[in-house]
């Protein structure tokens, strides 16, 4: 008789948890930005958010957590109670990179956060200044080869994702570039204006306005197919450097241990905001690829972190980089 009563017991107790669960969200969501306000990660984050709020019913808000390259934000998110209500806005830096380039990192990014939904992916051009930019990437390359040390390429900084990107590039196009490392990218543009560098790599957002001011001159975009804002700006691989990709991305995650039912729900609520024209011809006068299927699912966007790790550990193998 004590079995039975436990046994009529279990399937009241189900009856008192589930709907705990079903009234995700009761209260606001906060999306950790790892980064200052004013960066592209934090303006996708605020402008993601209204449409987030329309569509789970409870107020999004953007809670900017800077320092140490995005990790510390990247750690408070992965030691947050995995309920749903504090997610992260990951990107390259506390997912990809500091991995490979901070010793005793806090948390494993694959292992500590699970992966939402990809919003969006910005690709890195390369950029020329000086009075007298090359016409073309492989005037740009001939040149690095005839001068060795010579073509000197700013980034913000050795280990960021500018500079995995040059590292790449050098390798699968025999380019000569030369890295000269910035602390952080305040000066690089100003140095590229001034001539005191030859060219950097930079989000195509950053980059586009300083093309059409005369400022600079954009010798080939990082992406699978030529972007609407530079039709007449060739990808990589349409000026001779086959399959080079190299983008800045943003998606959402939880922390690990996150229901499943709260993913599905934020992720789909992430694709409908996406799916709005408004909101994507804003992400797309950025600059930005607006994902879309597979990558804006928790697989499609694992698989798409796992890509993105390969190519940033090969890129750190090539340039010898080590924790620190």
């Amino acid at each position: 008789m004590l079995i039975r009563r436990h046994a009529l017991a279990l399937p009241a107790l189900a009856l008192l948890t589930r709907p705990a669960l079903a009234a995700w969200p009761e209260r606001p969501i906060r999306v950790v930005v790892p980064y200052a306000a004013g960066g592209n990660i934090d303006v996708v984050s605020r402008l993601l958010a209204p449409a987030l709020t329309e569509r789970l019913g409870q107020p999004v808000v953007v809670d900017n957590r800077p320092g140490a390259g995005g990790s510390l934000g990247a750690e408070q998110v992965a030691r947050a109670a995995a309920d749903g209500y504090t997610l992260l806005a990951g990107s390259n830096g506390p997912i990809t990179v500091n991995p490979l380039v901070q010793a005793r990192l806090p948390y494993d990014p694959l292992r500590d956060l699970v992966p939402i939904a990809l919003v969006n992916a910005v690709p890195l051009v390369l950029i020329a200044g000086g009075a007298n930019p090359p016409a073309t990437l492989a005037a740009a390359v001939a040149e690095s080869r005839a001068k060795p040390g010579g073509f000197t390429v700013g980034t913000p900084g050795a280990g960021s994702t500018a500079h995995l990107a040059l590292e790449l590039f050098n390798n699968a196009s025999g380019a000569a570039l030369m890295h000269v490392p910035y602390r952080g990218g305040g000066a690089v543009v100003p140095d590229l204006i001034a001539g005191n560098i030859r060219a950097m790599f930079v989000e195509l957002s950053t980059a586009l306005p300083l093309h059409k001011e005369g400022k600079g001159r954009i010798l080939a975009v990082a992406s699978r197919a030529r972007v609407p804002q530079l039709p007449e700006v060739p990808t990589f691989t349409e000026a001779g450097v086959k399959d080079f990709t190299a983008a800045s991305y943003c998606g959402l995650l939880a922390p690990r241990g996150t229901p499943g039912a709260v993913l599905s729900g934020v992720r789909d609520a992430v694709a409908a905001a996406t799916a709005d024209a408004a909101i994507r011809v804003k992400l797309e006068g950025m600059g930005s690829e607006v994902a879309s299927g597979a990558e804006q699912t928790p697989d499609g966007f694992l698989a798409f972190l796992r890509r993105q790790a390969e190519d940033a550990r090969r890129a750190a193998d090539i340039a010898g980089l080590k924790p620190e």
